[in-house]
C-alpha cells in the first residue's frame, strides 16, 4: 500500500480544483474582456498597459507557485493556455481595430489556431487528449505577449514610442515566426500519434 501512496497524491492533486494557480488563471481570463473594453472603448492604453502587464506577471507567478506548491492540476494544464490564446486573440482584434497592425497578421496568427483546433476532434476519435505544449509554444507566447504592449506604447508619439517600436516589431516578427513552427510541429506530432494507434489497431 505504501509503493502507491505517491501515486495516490499525485492523482488527487491533479484533481484539485480551488488552488492559488488557478485563481491566478481565472484573474487573468476576467482581465481579457476588461482589457478589451480599455483598448477599444475609451482607448484608455495606459490602462490597458497594466491589465496586460498584471496578465504578464500572473501568468509567469501562476506557473512557479504551481511547482513550489504543488498545485499543479488538470483544470491548471487547460486554464492557463485558454488565457493565454483568449489575450492573444483579444489583443490582436483590438490592435487590430486600432488599425496598430495589418489585418493579415491577425489573420495569420488566429488562422493558425483554428487549424490546430480541427486536430482536436481527430485526437479525441482515436483516443488522445491535448499534446503537452511544445517549448516552441511556450517561446512563442512570450515573445507575443512582450510584443503587444510594446506595440500599443510604439502607436503613441514620443521618444518611448520611437524606442520601443523596433523592439515590438521584433518580438512580434520572432514571436510570430515560432508560433507557426510550434504549430507545425503540432500537426505533425498529431499525424504521428494518430499513425500509431491504427498501426496498432
Amino acid at each position: 500500500m505504501a509503493s502507491g501512496a505517491p501515486d495516490d497524491l499525485t492523482e488527487v492533486a491533479a484533481q484539485r480544483v480551488v488552488t492559488v494557480p488557478n485563481a491566478l488563471s481565472v484573474l487573468r481570463l476576467l482581465g481579457v474582456p476588461l482589457f478589451l473594453w480599455l483598448l477599444l472603448g475609451p482607448h484608455a492604453d495606459v490602462a490597458a498597459l497594466i491589465v496586460l502587464a498584471v496578465s504578464g506577471f500572473t501568468d509567469w507567478a501562476d506557473g512557479v507557485l504551481a511547482r513550489k506548491l504543488n498545485q499543479t492540476s488538470k483544470l491548471g494544464a487547460l486554464l492557463d493556455p485558454a488565457a493565454d490564446r483568449l489575450y492573444i486573440v483579444a489583443t490582436l482584434v483590438g490592435l487590430t481595430l486600432r488599425h496598430i497592425i495589418p489585418w493579415w497578421l491577425a489573420a495569420i496568427i488566429v488562422g493558425r489556431d483554428l487549424l490546430l483546433s480541427l486536430t482536436l476532434p481527430v485526437l479525441r476519435r482515436h483516443g488522445y487528449g491535448p499534446p503537452q505544449v511544445h517549448y516552441l509554444g511556450k517561446a512563442a507566447t512570450f515573445n507575443l505577449l512582450y510584443a503587444f504592449p510594446l506595440l500599443l506604447l510604439a502607436a503613441r508619439d514620443g521618444t518611448v514610442a520611437d524606442v520601443a517600436r523596433p523592439i515590438a516589431w521584433a518580438f512580434t516578427i520572432w514571436g510570430t515566426a515560432l508560433y507557426l513552427w510550434a504549430g507545425a510541429l503540432y500537426v505533425i506530432q498529431v499525424d504521428q500519434l494518430t499513425r500509431r494507434r491504427e498501426s496498432a489497431t
